[in-house]
């Protein structure tokens, strides 16, 4: 019998390769769209209307899936994007949707989920995550915290579900090809004004990073980690995907607070 899968953020990325690795495997799979002129559910592959920042479409999403196939049996919570941004900066309602799509909508998602994957006493639910979870950057302290609230829930949550053989785990990320950029990249406009007090360390950090995800691989990887997640039960709770992330998530536990923190300054010129 063919699992069941459910991919958040399945429209283009990560979650779009994902979908189309799984289905093509396999896998019945759900990839959420927050176009609803997209829906269709023919095939192996079938695009669902989700926006996790309105809990009544996670509802809706979760009870159609359960209607239609019975059970959900892997949640991929792959959704978000990233606030470029100072911490002085940053205005309330960006703070608020920064953690509403990569946190709060993950929380729900994954709470309306959880009592049919109890229920069945079988589960499997990955967060995708980043390097940025175990390790700060400029300009990304909203992501960062998101991020590491991302990786302490899957540590809190692997206990609270262990009694019902429901498995959750992180992936790492690094950073990858994708539209990121353009789609998941959200800019406070006092941040990159010309009159930002902060206006040399933009000028110097933001095009490294542009230039790290506008030039790096493509997000096969990720996609391959899901699968080997679902299918090895002794697969490792968090896994660091690409070069950022296979380089400095070992060097976090490796050095000491002080010692990790030159390293990046020196690796980035700050």
């Amino acid at each position: 019998m063919s699992k069941v899968v459910l991919i958040t953020g399945a429209t283009s990325g990560m979650g779009e390769l994902t979908a189309k690795l799984l289905s093509d495997s396999g896998y019945i799979v759900y990839g959420g769209t927050r176009d609803q002129n997209r829906q269709n559910f023919n095939g192996n592959l079938k695009n669902i209307y989700i926006d996790v920042t309105k809990t009544d479409t996670i509802k809706n999403a979760v009870a159609a899936i359960i209607k239609n196939e019975g059970r959900i049996d892997v949640l991929v919570n792959n959704a978000g994007y990233g606030l470029l941004s100072t911490l002085e900066d940053g205005t309330d309602e960006e703070i608020f949707n920064q953690f509403d799509v990569n946190v709060f909508g993950l929380i729900k998602t994954t709470r309306e989920v959880l009592p049919y994957m109890r229920e069945a006493k079988s589960g499997v639910i990955i967060n995708i995550s980043s390097f940025l979870g175990k390790m700060g950057l400029p300009l990304l302290s909203h992501y960062n915290a998101s991020k590491y609230a991302v990786e302490g829930i899957v540590d809190s949550l692997r206990f609270e579900t262990l009694p019902f053989n429901i498995r959750v785990h992180s992936i790492q990320s690094g950073l990858f090809g994708t539209n990121f950029v353009k789609k998941g990249l959200v800019a406070n406009a006092k941040t990159t004004s010309e009159n930002s007090p902060y206006k040399d360390l933009v000028s110097h950090f933001v095009p490294i990073v542009a230039k790290a995800i506008n030039e790096g691989p493509k997000p096969e990887p990720i996609a391959q980690t899901i699968k080997m997640i679902i299918e090895n039960e002794n697969a490792d709770i968090s896994i660091p995907v690409g070069v950022e992330a296979t380089t400095f998530v070992p060097l976090r536990k490796e050095l000491s607070d002080r010692e990790f923190e030159n390293r990046i300054k020196e690796t980035f010129g700050i």
